[in-house]
């Protein structure tokens, strides 16, 4: 990590924790705090939990670091009295992803047929709408200075390439790529980005997160939120239709979903 880097952090860190005292300061009565899963989705022999600890060095790259630091600043204004519950959404997945985000991204290329072949990796993902029901539940039941996972179904990439193709009929890719080859393609495409002024096509932050499977145990919201996740390929479709019915497909795509569906 280079000293711009660990500068930004240091700001970062600087920030939630001012935010954090000016919210013990106005007498704040409750704050939830939205984390991520990335905070401890890291290799272990068993399923990563609210429990783990996991630690700064296990982060992969600016933002999973940035979220670690702000998260330990949360912990420890709960503990300082600021009545701080912290959430912690998996993989959102579902409609108005108008950006979109990295999981948008991959839904999108699958749709326009810019994947041509996928790394063994995985992630726990939840609908959006199930995450934001998750985080009303916390704030109704949630113990002040606990984390609680907001998560669904574990599936690698490949078993949500295929859900997609069952949803549009769209053929997924069956091209298994070795992370050593996606890397090296990454680096190149983050140099030529560069020199075109564009955001890489294949984030190289990305594919070495992709290293290992991001799967994680979320029953801990199931026992005590009573918190309970629709099935994840019905929020992959909502994605779809809602890509589908704001021009965010190409138009053959479209029209080749529209005949599998005929």
């Amino acid at each position: 990590m280079g000293q711009a880097q660990a500068g930004h952090l240091r700001f970062e860190r600087r920030r939630h924790k001012n935010l954090l005292d000016a919210a013990k300061r106005a007498g704040v009565e409750q704050l939830i705090y939205t984390s991520t899963v990335a905070t401890i989705a890291v290799d272990r022999p068993q399923l990563p939990n609210e429990s783990t600890d996991a630690k700064l060095e296990e982060m992969v790259g600016h933002y999973k670091r940035s979220k670690w630091l702000a998260e330990k600043e949360a912990l420890n204004a709960a503990k300082s009295g600021l009545p701080v519950i912290v959430a912690m959404p998996t993989t959102p997945v579902g409609p108005w992803d108008w950006k979109p985000t990295p999981t948008g991204k991959i839904i999108l290329d699958f749709l326009n047929g810019k994947m041509p072949g996928y790394v063994e990796t995985g992630l726990n993902f939840v609908g959006v709408e199930d995450c934001a029901a998750g985080h009303l539940l916390i704030a109704e039941k949630g113990k002040v200075g606990e984390r609680y996972l907001l998560g669904g179904e574990n599936l690698t990439l490949k078993q949500m390439l295929d859900a997609l193709s069952k949803i549009t009929g769209l053929p997924a890719p069956k091209l298994k790529i070795p992370h050593g080859l996606a890397l090296g393609v990454a680096y190149a495409s983050t140099v030529f980005s560069r020199l075109l002024g564009r955001e890489p096509g294949i984030p190289v932050e990305g594919v070495k997160i992709a290293r290992h499977m991001m799967f994680v145990d979320c029953s801990r919201a199931q026992r005590e939120l009573a918190f309970k996740a629709g099935p994840v390929a019905a929020a992959l479709e909502r994605a779809v239709r809602w890509y589908e019915a704001n021009g965010y497909i190409a138009k053959a795509r479209a029209r080749r979903m529209a005949r599998a569906a005929a």
